[in-house]
């Protein structure tokens, strides 16, 4: 398995035959250098989105279209305008669907969602996480959110081996709060952080986070530099 970061909540995640762009935000990215998008979206099969604010849905529709891949999102974003050029899987909370030997099923999360990118505020149904499974692995994408307590269920039932989890602060859990949840909820081997260092308003650095769980391997990846897992 082969992860990278595309900075902010944007991963590209190459699992079995898949390659899947989790929340691709590229372009206004300040984390991500645009003149390396090529190199980001290539081979993609399909794009997975939280939920519906900018900094993670604005892009996916372009890159869809360009690629020729669908987007796999809540029902109500997969309806919404800002999403019609592309062909859009909707699918609920607790719904699994399959990408060739890959399952993603989507979690709840804790947070808002809103289509703010479009000239006029749109629905988006709620904001969501996933469950990805492949290669024997069990990842766990937290999405933008706070602690919850559906955590619970979703470490004992799943028993994710990986977590990539925001721990930015302000917008969701911050950094303390994301390693309380680690340590509380999950049993992971793996811990990737995310939703962080982009915005002044959010936590800088994610090293306090590997500091708060020792004994995982807590990757602090840089910006289009792939890792193995």
């Amino acid at each position: 398995m082969r992860i990278t970061w595309l900075g902010h909540s944007g991963f590209r995640l190459e699992i079995g035959e898949q390659i899947l762009l989790i929340d691709p935000w590229l372009a206004g990215n300040p984390a991500f250098p645009e003149e390396r998008r090529p190199q980001a979206i290539e081979g993609a099969t399909a794009i997975l989105l939280t939920h519906g604010h900018g900094n993670h849905a604005s892009n996916a529709a372009s890159i869809a279209a360009k690629l020729g891949v669908p987007i796999a999102c809540i029902h109500e974003l997969s309806e919404s305008p800002a999403l019609s050029a592309a062909e859009c899987i909707g699918f609920g909370k607790g719904g699994t669907i399959r990408f060739g030997d890959v399952r993603v099923t989507m979690v709840n999360a804790v947070h808002s969602s809103s289509v703010d990118f479009s000239d006029e505020l749109g629905v988006a149904g709620s904001e969501a996480g996933f469950i990805i499974r492949g290669e024997d692995r069990c990842i766990y994408v937290s999405g933008d959110t706070d602690v919850m307590a559906d955590m619970g269920w979703i470490g004992e039932y799943y028993e994710p081996d990986i977590g990539i989890l925001c721990c930015g602060g302000h917008y969701t859990m911050d950094i303390d709060a994301a390693a309380w949840a680690a340590k509380r909820f999950f049993d992971f081997k793996t811990v990737i952080p995310c939703h962080y260092g982009t915005f002044p308003i959010l936590a800088q650095s994610a090293e306090p986070l590997a500091a708060a769980l020792p004994g995982i391997d807590v990757r602090l990846p840089n910006v289009l530099e792939p890792f193995e897992i």
